[in-house]
């Protein structure tokens, strides 16, 4: 068979990932194996890849992949999230290009553009995890907007509010006046920005005198219900039982007093405007203050903003900012920098608004999800997320499910009369009406008399049943799927949605299946450039994922991505890590090609070198894999890359096949081939979930294989005995191989030329000398009498010498080992000065001081190695 001189991942990439589809070996039923269950974080399913989808999908098809070689019935579900707040905005902004609102067209029909947008662009993002090599399995696929997971939703929404759980009640709520909805508290992405401070002057009813109160937003003014003072501020207890009068309004209002009010902060003086401000509401309910809303849905002010109604309130601030001057109102304006609420889907500055919402109280619910994280029944990868879990859930507020969406699951509460609270929650209008009928007492009521609630649920709402609806759990409790499947053993995700996502998921868990949704959760860090920003579309820093891959083909990309992609830490990403990437699918695919050209001679017996390298390269393939698994358990796949990638470029390519190899021309004997063919195999196996195409590609190319021998189902080797003996001999060879290498060419003497060496008469017994023989080629090794003159070189405590011919310069040689010897003393010197300094070893680090002291042994070392060349000159 004629293999290609050069591996092209384009060419044979979508060739195996449809071999793996065509024999499903993606697919999983229960059978009488155990189960190993991830389900992939949903994207937005109008989403398009990029480098954080990227690693985290990598990082589950490593997993999938050596679950399923180890014999596991391995099932990673895909699917997308609907994402109401980002879809419903991009069908919103196509109709408005149309000119077309959603209002005008009702919801039943804007639901069929967001349906149609949804078809048009839904598979984009699964696709192009395909060309990643995810191995899903793709008849799974579900989105959170399927007929069975909203039925989940609804039948949880129900469960949980005839448990007294979710409740509808008037709230301070962020409102996001882009998307036109409320949004949670960890939606809110508080950014600094430069502003202004208004001081502002409120004449004080029935005098001349005036207090001054400071604003960051004037605008706000038509909403202000009182201005509270310290009681204890002696400053202002002329003010007690006054009122004061709203500059421009004109409204009198009540100087109120509470502790609240900090007296060093500002002037002293707080107006409350208790509808449009979080901690303002507090106080309005302390005080029993009118609440009055004055921006609409857009946060342009109403009709309680006078003329200025129908204006912006940021255009309006600027106005207002200008009347108070001409009216002599405005004390003074200072240059403020401040912490401004903004909405993390739509960008806009988030408006506090007191709006009728539907809430979920989580406080008893949280404490099962607390303490199984705590205790480590689900363990965290890193650990350092425990201690950011602890903190929010001891500190859970009411979840606010509602939102003020069309595209989404529609809130199944059916009012019947004209007040907010005529309602009853049901499946549909048909099991809403009896409900009614009871409730009201009237037999009466028909359907036609039912509305449903308008709203949406947040997003969360669906994909917090994510591990359980996708084997639909919650409509049948007990069916077959979800008692194999459940709980689900690893969960990759960013910890950015520790909150939206994980401690809810786990909060269901243990509410539906009184269990964990997961056994590990592995955090992955953010994507970063070289100069440490996260990777963004904004900042033109980020990669196209696709681009990535046609360059530099999917396993040199996902090899880039990993290698430096620690748990739970920022991944410094650069793209020379995907050329590293292919360089090593480069590595690997020549070592197959020097293989598979050697002729085979049945009648010739293995070399003593050939024997001892086969002998060694499976102890330390061994010890390799048991550093590779160790690190897996701790889920450190990066780690395990790298134990894998030294394993290969090192010892399997550079030391191992050098020492088996025959000479140029000659053949080789069948039993060290058979070796050398059957490490591969074990090589290619652990690398199969890092790099699957490139490894499938080889693993055919090595033998004709059956559709039931693909490497992708192939068992994965399993550690055993090593012995560590052995393996130092042979790292005693490869110093000894690497120093004489070293000195041929400081010394220019030519490789093709045999050297004699001499060495102690244990040399023997600590290296391998017919290994040493031929990689350093050797021509002849002496133990015992050591000649006059020569050049030494040390391994361990093995002395070792190469005779010096007649025609090199001794006093030069003296003279250039002479230079290197007071270098590494003063060097040495430097490092004992710091050393003797009790101060830098009392305040160092303890890896700093120990990485000095390993200076100062190798220092110590180097001098010791110097001197004996030199006595041997």
């Amino acid at each position: 068979m004629e293999i290609a001189s050069k591996y092209t991942p384009q060419e044979v990439e979508d060739k195996w990932y449809k071999y793996w589809m065509d024999n499903q070996y993606f697919k999983s039923t229960p059978d009488e194996r155990k189960a190993y269950t991830i389900v992939i974080p949903p994207p937005n399913v109008t989403g398009v890849l990029h480098m954080g989808h990227m690693l985290n999908n990598t990082i589950q098809d490593v997993l999938i992949r050596r679950a399923r070689m180890r014999g596991y019935n391995a099932c990673w579900v895909p699917g997308t999230d609907h994402a109401s707040i980002a879809t419903e905005a991009k069908v919103v902004a196509k109709l408005k290009e149309e000119g077309v609102s959603k209002f005008d067209i009702g919801r039943e029909e804007f639901l069929g553009h967001a349906w149609e947008w949804t078809h048009k662009h839904g598979g984009i993002i699964l696709d192009q995890l395909k060309k990643l090599g995810a191995s899903c399995d793709w008849d799974r696929t579900k989105f959170t907007m399927d007929a069975d997971l909203s039925e989940s939703v609804q039948r949880v929404f129900i469960d949980l509010y005839n448990k007294g759980l979710i409740y509808r009640g008037y709230r301070m709520v962020n409102w996001d006046p882009e998307a036109k909805t409320n949004i949670s508290d960890e939606e809110v992405i508080h950014v600094d920005k430069n502003g202004k401070l208004y001081h502002l002057r409120y004449q004080v009813e029935g005098t001349d005198k005036y207090i001054v109160v400071a604003t960051t937003r004037p605008e706000t003014i038509f909403g202000d219900s009182a201005v509270c003072i310290n009681p204890n501020d002696e400053r202002y207890e002329w003010l007690k039982g006054k009122q004061v009068i709203v500059p421009i309004v004109g409204r009198k209002i009540n100087i109120i007093e509470d502790e609240y009010v900090d007296i060093e902060f500002g002037t002293g003086c707080l107006k409350v405007t208790p509808a449009h401000d979080v901690n303002d509401y507090e106080l309005g309910k302390k005080h029993n203050l009118d609440f009055i809303d004055i921006f609409t849905d857009d946060a342009k002010l109403n009709e309680q903003g006078l003329n200025y109604a129908g204006l912006d309130r940021f255009k309006a601030r600027k106005e207002i900012e200008k009347e108070l001057e001409e009216k002599g109102l405005l004390e003074k304006v200072e240059n403020y920098n401040n912490k401004v609420g903004t909405s993390e889907r739509t960008g806009a500055v988030i408006e506090p608004k007191i709006s009728n919402q539907w809430f979920l109280k989580m406080t008893d619910l949280a404490k099962p999800a607390l303490d199984n994280v705590m205790n480590d029944t689900i363990k965290f990868h890193p650990a350092k997320f425990k201690n950011t879990y602890r903190n929010w859930m001891e500190n859970v507020t009411d979840w606010n499910i509602s939102r003020q969406l069309w595209w989404g699951h529609q809130i199944p509460a059916f009012f019947y009369g004209d007040g907010n609270e005529d309602f009853v929650v049901a499946m549909n209008k048909e099991e809403a009406l009896p409900l009614a009928q009871e409730k009201t007492g009237n037999a009466a009521l028909t359907i036609t008399d039912l509305r449903q609630d308008e709203d949406a649920l947040d997003t969360w709402f669906s994909s917090w049943l994510w591990p359980i609806s996708v084997f639909n759990g919650i409509n049948e409790p007990e069916n077959e799927e979800i008692n194999y499947y459940y709980p689900t053993q690893d969960l990759v995700t960013g910890p950015d949605i520790i909150f939206f996502w994980v401690a809810r998921m786990i909060v269901a868990g243990y509410e539906y299946r009184n269990e964990l949704p997961f056994e590990n959760v592995y955090f992955t860090g953010i994507v970063r450039d070289k100069q440490g920003r996260k990777m963004s579309k904004s900042l033109g820093n980020s990669p196209d994922p696709i681009e990535l891959m046609n360059e530099y083909g999917a396993d040199a990309t996902r090899m880039g991505m990993l290698l430096t992609a620690p748990a739970g830490n920022d991944l410094p990403f650069d793209v020379d890590l995907c050329l590293q990437g292919r360089n090593f699918a480069n590595k690997i695919w020549n070592a197959f090609r020097l293989i598979k050209g050697w002729e085979i001679d049945e009648n010739l017996q293995p070399s003593t070198a050939q024997t001892k390298a086969v002998e060694w390269f499976e102890h330390k393939f061994n010890a390799q894999l048991a550093d590779i698994e160790a690190n897996y358990e701790k889920y450190r796949l990066s780690d395990s890359l790298m134990a894998i990638y030294k394993l290969v470029w090192d010892d399997f390519c550079a030391w191992y096949l050098e020492a088996i190899k025959p000479t140029f021309g000659e053949p080789i004997d069948r039993q060290t081939f058979d070796a050398t063919i059957g490490y591969l195999e074990n090589v290619l196996k652990v690398l199969h979930p890092f790099m699957p195409f490139l490894t499938e590609e080889i693993w055919h190319l090595i033998a004709d294989r059956t559709d039931a021998e693909a490497i992708i189902i192939s068992d994965y080797p399993e550690v055993k005995a090593f012995d560590e003996v052995l393996i130092q001999h042979f790292e005693n060879t490869k110093e000894a191989t690497t120093a004489i290498r070293g000195l041929r060419s400081e010394k220019g003497m030519s490789p093709k030329e045999a050297l004699e060496v001499f060495a102690d008469t244990n040399a023997g017994n600590e290296i391998f000398v017919d290994v040493f023989t031929k990689l350093g080629n050797v021509s002849n090794f002496n133990t015992g009498d050591k000649p006059e003159k020569g050049f030494a070189f040390r391994v361990g405590t093995l002395e070792f010498m190469i005779p010096m011919s007649d025609n090199i310069d001794v006093e030069a040689e003296r003279e250039k080992l002479q230079k290197e010897l007071e270098y590494n003393k003063g060097f040495l010197n430097s490092v004992r000065k710091k050393l003797s300094n009790e101060k830098f070893v009392a305040g160092a680090p303890e890896q700093v001081i120990a990485n000095e002291r390993k200076k100062e042994a190798d220092a110590l070392e180097m001098i010791s190695q110097i001197e004996e060349q030199l006595a041997a000159l």
